[in-house]
């Protein structure tokens, strides 16, 4: 499939960057590259370069050590002269993928650079990762007391690093709750790490209480009669559901919500489904959207929060992805083609590669963890039901 010229204008250029990574996508690169790369050395604006270099990458999502067409150099050479900065940073991460060592080792100086606008540090940072740099995961510890602190926690996870269990169990009892929280799911990504993980909750440095259900699941997998040891059993989905929502249904109907205070409300949300869910137009993409939702209604805010696995979409159930070097990715299938698999985890999105997956399991029960509400006090859920029946957001204290 050739790339039509009808596309090479500005206001063709995001259905361009579309076509352009569902052609890359659906075969082996090498010649689509060639003709994209035939076809970027024609163009003079440099806003349609930089788009077509972006759909270019778009399409490479997940992949490493690509062969570069014989035409790369003379035209990575052309486009590194560009005015645009985007084009020029574009044809780094290009030649990132392409092998080209040198890249990367800019890419860690830049990362490590504390004077370097942290954006630039993170996107430099996401594409050693991207890569597998095998130089970097014994600099992460240096970014755990930076702003980079989750992106160095997650980063541990794509890489089997000796080091990485002790580094974060170390540090975890003076991490805030997200960086606790993206610990654990780091250290539940790999055998190696789960059995540290196991360690640390045998010894009480983890609470059982950190352990979200969908990562509890997962743990159980990879480390069978070990976990359940010393975790418990995990709940069985949807069990005792009517009993539980029956207790909670008949708790709220007696409170008093005039007592309820709807700005502290935003905060346990915050909390407990923020990461997961949007709603006025914040929070994160694995679970649906709640701003036009149902969720005024009681009856239905209690089966989807207590019981949340009791009738899951197909999109939304849990999806287990195990690659080849032993990583594990839990989460829901946003985007899939013939060339990659991209995965809503909590937190993130992750893209990989079919290339480097060994195994895949969807599972009939949803990401959400349930008896979301038993961890939290009876003022703390009658504020957060009482944000839930707001039509307009509420600022934070």
């Amino acid at each position: 499939m050739k790339v039509s010229r009808l596309f090479l204008v500005r206001n063709g250029c995001i259905a361009l960057v579309s076509l352009l990574s569902s052609v890359i996508s659906l075969a082996a690169p090498h010649s689509q590259l060639t003709y994209i790369f035939d076809t970027i050395r024609k163009v003079e604006d440099s806003v349609v370069q930089a788009n077509l270099l972006r759909g270019t990458l778009t399409g490479l999502s997940g992949a490493r050590e690509v062969e570069a067409p014989s035409s790369w150099n003379s035209l990575r050479l052309q486009l590194s002269r560009s005015e645009n900065d985007e084009v020029v940073k574009l044809v780094s991460q290009l030649s990132q993928i392409f092998g080209d060592r040198s890249i990367s080792e800019n890419a860690l100086k830049l990362v490590l650079n504390k004077s370097a606008a942290m954006q630039d540090r993170r996107e430099a940072l996401a594409g050693l990762v991207a890569m597998r740099f095998k130089e970097l995961p014994p600099k992460l510890k240096l970014l755990l007391e930076t702003d980079l602190r989750i992106d160095a926690i997650r980063a541990y996870s794509f890489f089997d690093y000796p080091e990485a269990p002790p580094t974060l169990l170390s540090a975890y009892s003076n991490f805030n709750a997200e960086a606790k929280r993206v610990t654990v799911d780091t250290l539940a990504s790999r055998l190696s790490y789960a059995s540290e993980l196991l360690g640390a909750l045998r010894d009480g440095k983890i609470a059982k209480s950190d352990i979200p259900t969908y990562t509890a699941r997962s743990l159980q997998n990879i480390l069978g009669n070990s976990f359940e040891k010393v975790y418990g059993k995990v709940l069985q989905v949807g069990k005792g559901k009517d009993q539980m929502i029956a207790k909670y249904r008949e708790r709220i109907l007696a409170a008093d919500f005039s007592k309820a205070d709807i700005v502290q409300g935003r905060v346990v949300y915050q909390q407990v489904c923020g990461a997961c869910h949007i709603m006025y137009g914040e929070g994160g993409k694995i679970g649906p959207e709640l701003t036009g939702s149902n969720r005024a209604n009681l009856d239905y805010f209690l089966l989807n929060v207590l019981a949340p696995s009791y009738d899951v979409p197909e999109g939304y159930r849990m999806v287990t992805v195990t690659s080849k070097d032993g990583q594990v990715f839990v989460g829901n299938v946003v985007e899939e083609d013939a060339g990659k698999v991209v995965l809503n985890m909590v937190g993130q999105k992750t893209v990989v590669a079919k290339s480097d997956i060994k195994s895949r399991e969807t599972s009939n029960v949803s990401m959400m963890p349930e008896g979301l509400l038993n961890p939290l006090q009876d003022k703390q859920i009658l504020d957060l039901i009482a944000y839930m029946r707001t039509d307009k957001q509420v600022p934070l204290p």
